[in-house]
């Protein structure tokens, strides 16, 4: 189909802004202007322009490592982006991003990304969330070949494909990852051939030839506006720097190779067209290079000018401002278990704020292997109870995408060991999302999920991980222990605009647990802790079903004349180190109860804490009480020896007075 002479003008011009943008780029990094690392997009310049050239505004898009020209493509500053690659405030992220993570929440870029693999689950939940707002705009995913090897590629095909999600797959072939042919890591002749594995439209392109991407790309982004679904588009291009400005890797590319390609240069292709057919002069050519290096003159001039970020700015962009929560309401009401409190939690928040959904592996219509979210689907319907494949990387991730683009995800881990399967998106993508984008987005997410041993289930089943995510900036950790903190405490996760990991103990969802709980939705402030008893000799700070067991220990020995005050912290982080500190000093003894592991768990976060702020006020040295150091076992006589239980806590008590 013949193109108007602006659209193509309009194409040469943001190939040569991309071109010219990145060569600069390598000489500021030459020269020491540009630290760190950058990835060159030259001679790839057609896939990015051709496909942003079909989207809108509000549309979105996941970079690459090699993002500038998708960023550029889709109209970001080039001050702004100088600016970031200089490490200087005034860049889109504040210096704190850096080339592999530009973003523009204005602009709906969200995000490049330094880790292969990771945008494709993000793409997701942008497209989740605009099937959920029921708006067209489309996203587009780029990806390289080497990502689709790995796992969240099959999966994110799989997951946008089942939800008819209104994604765009973009794989930029440019015939290397890193150092290795693509026709050695992967088994098909084109990426866009494993589409019909997923049931979706893949369609491989002259990645070179800017007018094929762009038209390949406008029915990919017709059809996902018309609600029917992923397509996957293929490029076949080709990198003419090597990985990185940093990686000096020997020789892996012939150099007949390296010339035949840039022979294929799909600028210079356009142009001798444009040409050719008379769409365009050699003046206005002329021009359109001498606008863009004066606008690259321009970016250099104001990344030098700029200021270096302050550490305040640094520290700001980590968590957005928590929201103020009103006087807790006494414990009364209706008699609920765990259970029950969370899933009235859950029911209350969605009945008051239509952008919250659940979803998780089997949360639908069987509610849950613990029934936590029964009855959700029945009210909500399947939009906003999504039962989802057994992908938990990228049903993690789908929940960013979504919360960053207007949703408020709670995604339910079935069993939390699977989190494992989840920590790129996790520790690398979700804690790190708002930080990275200089603390302009806020991400509003919940992930939540039953944790613990107790009911038989081994080692793979059972296990107590909390320090893993208290170890982790711009994550909040909540682990409740009764009904009453488990409902206050998820509606204040759902409400705040931090990622938050929320812990269940398995045992705690025993029906036998009860307890009143408000009737009204209320919420617990996060980072406060709760005194469960008061005293005056020891100080036990006890968490999840430890919090219960440290009780019945402080009632027996109070038959022995001990006088026990038991903290539940609540929150594991932010950690509300005043409530524990002025219990210290007023017992001046401390045990910390948690069915964890010892070795770099939380106690010994805690104690370190405590030493650090209140090593005067002790008495004796602090004790931890936690899991033998083995992974959980199956028979029932052994796992009961391996959690701690009601003995050891009293004996640690009596260690501490003595």
């Amino acid at each position: 189909m013949p193109l108007d002479r602006h659209l193509l003008e309009g194409l040469l011009t943001t190939m040569i802004r991309i071109r010219r943008f990145d060569e600069r780029v390598t000489e500021l990094f030459k020269a020491g202007h540009v630290k760190g690392t950058a990835h060159s997009y030259v001679g790839e310049e057609a896939v990015a322009t051709g496909a942003c050239a079909n989207l809108r505004r509000d549309d979105y898009i996941v970079g690459t490592h090699r993002g500038h020209g998708h960023c550029i493509a889709k109209g970001a500053s080039i001050n702004e982006m100088m600016a970031e690659l200089y490490g200087k405030e005034s860049g889109y992220c504040k210096g704190l991003g850096g080339s592999m993570h530009i973003a523009d929440m204005d602009l709906n870029i969200l995000g490049c990304n330094g880790v292969v693999g990771a945008g494709l689950p993000i793409a997701s939940g942008a497209g989740l969330s605009s099937k959920l707002r029921k708006s067209d705009q489309v996203t587009i995913c780029f990806f390289g070949d080497g990502a689709s090897s790995q796992g969240t590629f099959h999966e994110a095909l799989n997951l946008a494909s089942v939800w008819r999600l209104p994604v765009v797959f973009v794989c930029e072939n440019n015939q290397y990852a890193l150092s290795t042919s693509y026709k050695r890591t992967v088994s098909v002749d084109a990426v866009a051939d494993r589409g019909v594995a997923y049931g979706i439209p893949g369609i491989t392109v002259d990645g070179n030839d800017v007018i094929a991407v762009y038209e390949a790309v406008r029915e990919a982004v017709a059809r996902a506006r018309r609600g029917e679904g992923p397509s996957l588009v293929e490029g076949k291009t080709y990198r003419w720097m090597g990985h990185s400005m940093r990686a000096e890797l020997a020789p892996y590319r012939s150099k007949q190779e390296e010339e035949e390609w840039i022979q294929r240069d799909p600028i210079a292709h356009l142009e001798r067209d444009m040409l050719d057919q008379q769409l365009i002069s050699p003046e206005r050519l002329a021009q359109i290079r001498q606008e863009v290096e004066q606008e690259l003159e321009e970016a250099v001039k104001f990344a030098e000018q700029s200021r270096e970020p302050a550490i305040e700015v640094m520290e700001r962009a980590l968590y957005a401002p928590r929201l103020p929560v009103s006087a807790p309401p006494p414990k009364r009401g209706h008699e609920l278990t765990f259970t029950e409190a969370l899933n009235e939690a859950l029911k209350q928040e969605m009945r008051r704020d239509p952008r919250v959904f659940v979803m998780g592996e089997d949360v639908g219509l069987v509610g849950g292997i613990f029934r936590v979210t029964q009855g959700l689907y029945d009210e909500f319907g399947p939009e906003r109870t999504r039962d989802t494949p057994i992908s938990e990387s990228t049903f993690v991730g789908c929940g960013l995408g979504a919360a960053v683009t207007g949703m408020r995800p709670v995604v339910e881990i079935q069993i939390w060991d699977f989190v494992a399967c989840a920590m790129d998106q996790i520790v690398n993508q979700i804690a790190k999302f708002r930080y990275m984008l200089g603390g302009k987005p806020t991400v509003p997410l919940v992930i939540r999920g039953p944790q613990g041993g107790g009911i038989r289930m081994a080692a793979q089943h059972s296990q107590s991980l909390e320090s893993w995510f208290i170890h982790i900036p711009g994550l909040t950790v909540i682990a409740p222990s009764t009904p009453y903190d488990a409902k206050g405490l998820l509606i204040a996760a759902i409400r705040d605009d931090n990622p938050v990991i929320f812990l269940e103990h398995k045992l705690l969802y025993q029906p036998v647990m009860k307890e009143p709980v408000p009737e009204e939705p209320y919420a617990l402030p996060i980072g406060k802790a709760d005194i469960k008893r008061d005293g005056t000799d020891v100080t036990i700070v006890a968490t999840q079903m430890m919090v219960h067991r440290a009780l019945r220990a402080a009632e027996k020995l109070a038959d022995e004349g001990v006088n026990v005050e038991i903290i539940d912290p609540r929150t594991l982080y932010p950690l509300d180190e005043e409530t524990i500190v002025n219990s210290i000093k007023k017992t001046n003894r401390l045990v910390i109860v948690h069915e964890a592991v010892k070795r770099g768990g939380v106690g010994a976060e805690l104690c370190a804490t405590v030493v650090e702020k209140a090593f005067g006020y002790l008495d004796a040295p602090p004790l931890r009480v936690g899991a033998r150091d083995v992974p959980m076992p199956y028979n029932d006589i052994l796992e009961r020896a391996t959690i701690p239980g009601e003995e050891e806590i009293i004996q640690a008590v009596r260690e501490v007075l003595a």
